[in-house]
């Protein structure tokens, strides 16, 4: 069995010191996906103790700019390579992807462009989706692939708390949700759907703002999605909503055999 995890910890110096990561580690994953660290480069050689000791196997791509964005992956087994970026400069000075590839197939951990209030940055979400299609499609030519992380989309009404009153907002626009729907449509599955389909009122995202997590008013847009040649081998999707540190939550999934 393979056990995924991902999570926008937010800031993972933040989580560390909130003890946090224990909580992960006592779900004893064997790859665990990160966005949002926003650390410095420096940060993974001189600490690596503190992030996942379980997990030796950790590849770091924090964003050029100090504090922003940037992912990472962790994992049990050393993969047989790993990659920073998807090839696009913009983007990739961000550090939105950490790629690592195994025998039996490949795992992505990204961290979407939000569109921004008042929608700012949509094209340029847009125009990012499209080369990550790209992307994940020339990687699945090869071999299978996971992907997950913070999409910053949630993809249909169910995924939602409020939709009627976030349509066309940040997030819940059309053109984002019809491009999830694009990337799906490559030839992947949405793992907690998959397995889920009907359960309402799950989330993964909260806003600190109107303390919408003690009332469960959330939106789900951090995933699990796996080559539709993976279905046989899925076995569980999950959120780990009772895990706290972050506006996000963990998610997950479990395949059948190795990586």
């Amino acid at each position: 069995m393979v056990k995924i995890i991902s999570w926008n910890v937010n800031g993972l110096r933040a989580i560390i010191a909130k003890g946090m990561m224990e909580e992960i580690a006592r779900e004893d994953p064997d790859v665990v996906c990160l966005q949002e660290i926003k650390t410095g480069r420096g940060f993974p050689s001189s600490a690596p103790d503190l992030v996942l000791p379980q997990l030796r196997c950790q590849f770091f791509c924090p964003a050029d700019r100090p504090g922003y964005a940037g992912t990472a992956v962790l994992t049990r087994s050393q993969p047989l390579s790993w990659a920073r970026g998807i090839g696009s400069r913009v983007s990739d000075a961000e550090g939105r992807v950490v790629t690592v590839e195994f025998p039996s197939l490949y795992i992505v951990t990204v961290y979407v462009p939000n569109s921004q209030r008042g929608l700012p940055r949509l094209g340029f979400r847009l125009r990012w989706d499209a080369l990550f299609r790209r992307y994940l499609r020339e990687l699945a030519e090869c071999k299978p692939v996971v992907f997950c992380g913070d999409m910053n989309v949630a993809h249909r009404e169910i995924d939602i708390a409020r939709p009627n009153d976030n349509r066309m907002n940040a997030g819940f626009t059309d053109q984002e949700r019809r491009s999830f729907t694009r990337l799906l449509g490559q030839g992947f599955v949405d793992t907690f759907r998959f397995l889920q389909p009907d359960e309402a009122d799950r989330y993964t995202w909260w806003s600190y703002a109107t303390r919408a997590r003690v009332r469960n008013i959330g939106w789900r847009i951090d995933y699990v999605c796996v080559s539709r040649g993976l279905e046989p081998r899925l076995r569980d999707a999950f959120i780990l909503d009772a895990i706290q540190g972050s506006d996000h939550c963990p998610v997950g999934a479990v395949l059948d055999g190795d990586l």
